[in-house]
Parts: structure tokens; sequence; C-alpha cells
């Protein structure tokens, strides 16, 4: 038996077109000291909760002590229903973060997404008024209508040789933002973050880190 197999348990809610697929994963050995819910990239162009930034970014709330949940959303894996042109995808992780609240009442609520799913939790945060937001290679340039700036503590994470979503624009944006996030840009890292997601998931530790009392725990990478 292994670690994961300890810690991580399938879960299936009730959304709002049928069923959500989705992983939990419990911090190994330990009380939880937050949740954290975790939005995958584009369902149209292969984006599932498996991506692999996705689980950088469970492990990074992992080491902080936190719940991971990942999960796909409608018409992705077995999630019931079809893709619902990014409103009907930020329905879906309030449903999950929903959920999660009402299993961990007491707990502090994270929410996180690379690329679509980034500005799917942006979205979702003005809602659900979490204690922190990590956005990894947010899509600005297809982000479409005003975003209200979450009121909790926010990070993004960008590579400077995205070939997806311009590094550039993204910077700009930002700075169009008051006060605005913190960004952490990663020298030679491309969309995908291959070669790079240690140092995706040690920006997002160091960033949260502050707010827990006890050290990273040790994780699977």
């Amino acid at each position: 038996m292994t670690r994961r197999d300890l810690t991580a348990r399938d879960i299936c809610l009730k959304g709002p077109v049928g069923s959500i697929q989705g992983v939990q994963e419990n911090p190994f050995g330990q009380d939880p000291a937050g949740v954290a819910m975790l939005c995958h990239p584009h369902p149209l162009y292969g984006g599932t909760m498996n991506n692999k930034v996705v689980h950088t970014l469970a492990r990074s709330f992992l080491r902080l002590g936190c719940v991971a949940i990942r999960f796909n959303f409608r018409g992705v894996g077995d999630s019931e229903g079809s893709y619902g042109e990014g409103s009907g995808e930020i329905e879906d992780a309030l449903t999950v973060a929903g959920w999660a609240r009402l299993q961990w009442p007491e707990l502090r609520l994270y929410l996180g997404g690379f690329s679509f799913g980034s500005m799917v939790a942006l979205r979702a945060a003005s809602q659900l008024l979490p204690d922190g937001l990590v956005t990894v290679a947010p899509p600005v340039r297809k982000s479409a209508g005003r975003i209200d700036q979450p009121e909790c503590r926010w990070l993004v994470v960008q590579g400077d040789e995205d070939e997806l979503v311009d590094a550039e624009e993204v910077a700009e944006w930002l700075k169009s933002l008051a006060p605005g996030p913190e960004l952490r840009m990663i020298n030679g890292a491309e969309h995908f973050f291959h070669g790079r997601l240690n140092e995706l998931r040690d920006s997002v530790v160091e960033f949260f880190q502050p707010e827990f009392s006890s050290e990273p725990q040790s994780s699977e990478s």
C-alpha cells in the first residue's frame, strides 16, 4: 500500500448537470490545516484534473497541510454534461467548493487553477471569498468582461517563455489592478512548465507558507 492509497479517495458529487468526478487527497499523518480546490485547463483541448500542473498545485497545498481537491469539469472524464462555455464550469467549481466547505467548515479555503482553470477560479472567487488564490498562466487575452479582484492573498505564476499565454500581456494586465496580486515569473518556463514543475510548486509553497504555523510537509512529486 502506497502513501497515496492512504491519503487519496475518489469522490462523486451531484452537480448542476449531473455527477462531478473528483479526487480528494489528505495531508499524510496530520490533521488538515486548510482545503484547496483546483481547476484544470480547457476541456476542449484535453484539460483534465490529471494535468501535471494541476497535480503540482495539489502537491503544493498538501505540503502546506491542506486537503487538495481536483475535479473534472462537466463533460470531462466521468463528469456528466458537456462544455459550459466557461459559465458552466464556474457553476461546477462553486458546487465543489460548497461541498468542501460543508465537509470542513472550520478550515480556510484556497482556490487554484491553471490556464482556463485559473480564470474559472478567479471568477468563482468573487462569490466564494476564499482565503487565498493562485492562478497559473491566466489567459488574459481570452478573458471577456470585468473581473472583480479578490480580497484575499493572490499569487500569479507565469512562465516567461509561455507559447500560449503571452507573459508580457499578463504582466501588463496585473499592472492595471490595484493593489493586484504578486507575480512570480519563472524564467525559461513554457506553458506546461516542462522540467520546471518543482519551481512552480516551491513558488506556491513559499507564498502561502507564512499563513501556516508548521513546516512544509514532504510529498510525492
